[in-house]
């Protein structure tokens, strides 16, 4: 069994890699990024990606969505959008005198969300709900969503104008939360020299995908044949204690938080090529996972603290198993 296991996450690896290749085809830099949101996926978690207008955070997600051969949908929010624009509505069909459920753009296997804080909150609800159900009931009919259902949203962190704040509660639906920033100089050259040239350009529509949905669903269901160490997971509940007892703290993380660290460390084990996590793992998911589960005081706030530098301030303090 544990040699079968093996050859599941050699064969992942090749297609990981491949992945990676395709995206450094479109994407320049935010490596970072492209690992944490390729981790969510395979580990089965939503996702969220904030950052400026223009860092590629809708391309990067759309890139991610074509290189799986599987259903995809965008979604853009807007102020005016209600609940049946997402989840779809019944219709009477005059030919047979009967109530038809019409689908909305969430059913499908990777839908991206494009500016989700920019619906009302009621929108949000909804989206929220089919994301923690995976399913949703109109008119007394349940409706599932498919097995590799995920969301990829992004959001604006800069300008609040015309938008509704996501709550505190909602954001734990997203196993993480990215942030993308600006890049290097060296990258943002090798950017303006594509646009240039055109040469070496690569179009999304150019881009065949690497892994089929199948694939993808199969590989999911080995993340849970991934070795932890007992220490490791004493490693994991005591950085999620800590965001209980800081100072700078003034909500820490649930248990949820500790079950989703445990699943993206093995799942970006697995992305590294092994069946066994180690510390770096769990340090390289973390912050991710965590700064949008934790509500920083007031006077931390004062001091120029962020949920994310809080984050790796509290990795810091706990000692790593040897």
């Amino acid at each position: 069994m544990e040699e079968q296991n093996r050859m599941d996450l050699t064969v992942f690896s090749e297609k990981i890699q491949q992945l990676r290749e395709q995206i450094r085809k479109v994407i320049i830099g935010q490596h970072q990024a492209v690992d944490l949101i390729l981790t969510a996926v395979l580990a089965n978690g939503h996702v969220l990606i904030e950052g400026v207008p223009g860092v590629a955070k809708t391309l990067t997600a759309r890139l991610v969505a074509r290189l799986v051969d599987a259903g995809f949908s965008r979604i853009q929010f807007t102020p005016d959008l209600m609940p049946s624009d997402v989840l779809g509505t019944t219709v009477f069909n005059m030919k047979d005198s009967e109530f038809h459920f019409h689908e909305g753009p969430v059913f499908s296997d990777i839908v991206l969300v494009d500016e989700i804080n920019r619906a009302p909150a009621k929108t949000q609800a909804a989206l929220f709900e089919v994301m923690e159900e995976r399913q949703i009931s109109i008119d007394g009919t349940t409706y599932k969503m498919d097995d590799l259902f995920t969301i990829i949203a992004t959001q604006n962190p800069v300008e609040q104008e015309g938008t509704y704040k996501l709550p505190e509660a909602q954001l734990d639906r997203f196993l993480m939360k990215i942030t993308m920033n600006y890049p290097s100089v060296t990258e943002e050259e090798q950017i303006l020299q594509l646009h240039q040239g055109k040469r070496d350009f690569v179009k999304l529509a150019d881009i065949e995908p690497v892994i089929s949905k199948e694939e993808l669903i199969l590989l999911r269901n080995n993340i849970n044949n991934v070795y932890i160490d007992p220490a490791l997971i004493r490693y994991i509940v005591n950085i999620v204690q800590h965001t209980r007892t800081s100072k700078r703290v003034l909500l820490g993380a649930s248990p949820r938080a500790s079950v989703a660290m445990m699943r993206s460390a093995k799942a970006f084990a697995v992305l590294k090529g092994r069946d066994f996590v180690i510390p770096e793992d769990i340090k390289f998911v973390t912050p991710g996972i965590l700064q949008h589960r934790m509500v920083i005081t007031a006077e931390a706030e004062m001091e120029g603290f962020t949920p994310l530098k809080v984050t790796h301030r509290l990795i810091d303090k706990v000692e790593v198993p040897k």
